[in-house]
């Protein structure tokens, strides 16, 4: 819901249903509310050509934000207060395109600890199940996963993961660091790894959101 009405999320669009209220459009084409004895009154479309597919197991929620996928259109898909925004474009239009399309189940969840909104394909490009995470701070997407798991919900402040039908608990301090699912899996540790771009200008100070770089004279050879 949001601000009492209800939020559908249909397969092609996206609807806000007015509850205990009805739209009068006026012939400019703006709306009034008014009152009316209707448990659901008005559909009103959001702004913007993108559904939820069949893929209901990406919804995730936190606070006003709506998150979600659109395997059709190859993107996710952000339902806040500004309406529909495609954040699978913040960096990562083509492989999204390139993958979803290639996965039969998306699963999304929102870790409240981290501020995180997670996806999972259980299929890419290379064959293999990918899990990434979307921030909003830095507005882009931060980091791939090395967990896939079946799903994920966020707890009084804690995230949680299944695995295997058992419930694992995420950021204990108690558990070496990129170990998951340590009692089922033949390599239960990761090791981290930072993949860096840069343009081919080595003479410009670049500025990243998630990285900052900052630098005078590029090295010159002789």
């Amino acid at each position: 819901t949001a601000d009492g009405d209800l939020i559908t999320l249909c397969e092609d669009r996206i609807l806000k249903i007015l509850a205990n209220k009805d739209a009068v459009f006026n012939a400019d084409g703006n709306t009034n509310l008014t009152a009316t004895a209707k448990v659901l009154g008005q559909a009103i479309p959001y702004s913007g050509d993108f559904g939820i597919s069949k893929n209901p197991e990406s919804f995730a929620s936190q606070s006003y934000r709506v998150y979600f996928t659109d395997k059709i259109r190859g993107a996710v898909i952000r339902l806040s207060k500004d309406g529909l925004t495609p954040i699978s474009d913040y960096g990562m239009k083509d492989w999204f395109r390139d993958n979803i399309k290639l996965s039969n189940k998306l699963i999304g969840n929102f870790d409240d600890k981290k501020n995180e909104y997670n996806i999972t394909l259980d299929n890419s490009t290379d064959g293999l199940p990918k899990t990434l995470s979307f921030r909003e701070d830095v507005r882009g997407w931060v980091s791939f996963k090395s967990f896939i798991p079946e799903n994920g919900v966020s707890c009084a402040n804690e995230y949680y993961t299944f695995f295997n039908g058992k419930i694992y608990l995420h950021h204990d301090e108690n558990v070496q660091r990129n170990t998951f699912y340590s009692d089922v899996l033949q390599s239960p540790f990761t090791p981290s790894s930072v993949d860096i771009i840069f343009n081919d200008a080595p003479d410009i100070v670049k500025s990243f959101k998630t990285i900052n770089y900052e630098g005078s004279k590029a090295k010159v050879n002789k």
